[in-house]
């Protein structure tokens, strides 16, 4: 590990033993750890027997606290970014510390890990070929049906994060929109009720109607055939 490093580290999304080897060694050397809730980060943290000094680093404070932590890079400190689970910048804070390194010319490394995105896109059975990330689909219904129209004409296999609050209004939109079309709610990912439901939507939202999901959510629609 070299001193002034910034370490941009993947955390577990359920299994906890889905921690890197790298990560446990970033996390050990760091000075200070940046974590999206440091409440959250002290379990894994605890479980781990790590004990560092911990700073809050989410959405609301992402501006100030990039800047303190550019700082305490700048001089000779070694930090380590996580948040709750998986990939730092991925629908989650992490893009502006990052950013912040390359504009001052600060050192910065990625420390992977494991990803619900590709997870669950491996996972649900359908074409890797070529996909496409949007984050979380819009809370709104006409944003989210402009989303969903255009996963419709997309070629490339679509991944989406939901709300298990959201999901049965979104798979009753997919099933007006895309009715033929083959998807997977990837659910639990690696956590002990793992699921992996493959089907029409309308399939998919006559059993969540009578099963409510729980958990977090990541939806994988398949592409267009040409």
């Amino acid at each position: 590990m070299m001193n002034a490093m910034l370490y941009v580290i993947a955390t577990p999304i359920g299994n906890l033993d889905d921690i890197t080897l790298r990560a446990l060694e970033a996390l050990k050397a760091a000075d200070v750890i940046a974590t999206e809730d440091t409440r959250h980060s002290g379990n894994l943290l605890r479980h781990f027997e790590i004990r560092k000094p911990l700073v809050s680093y989410h959405e609301h404070n992402e501006a100030m606290r990039a800047e303190q932590l550019a700082e305490r890079l700048a001089a000779g400190e070694n930090v380590a970014l996580i948040t709750d689970a998986g990939m730092p910048g991925l629908s989650d804070p992490g893009a502006r510390l990052i950013r912040k390194c390359i504009e001052q010319d600060l050192p910065y490394t990625i420390v992977p890990g494991v990803s619900a995105i590709l997870t669950a896109l491996v996972g649900s059975g359908i074409s890797t070929k070529r996909f496409c990330f949007r984050g979380f689909l819009p809370v709104k219904s006409g944003q989210r049906e402009r989303e969903l129209r255009a996963a419709l004409d997309r070629e490339e296999t679509s991944v989406f994060f939901e709300s298990p609050y959201r999901i049965l209004k979104t798979l009753a939109a997919c099933a007006a929109i895309m009715p033929d079309r083959l998807l997977c709610v990837a659910r639990e990912l690696t956590k002990k009720f793992e699921e992996f439901r493959r089907g029409t939507a309308a399939e998919l939202l006559a059993h969540y109607e009578a099963h409510p999901a729980k958990g977090e959510i990541t939806l994988v629609i398949s592409g267009a055939e040409r």
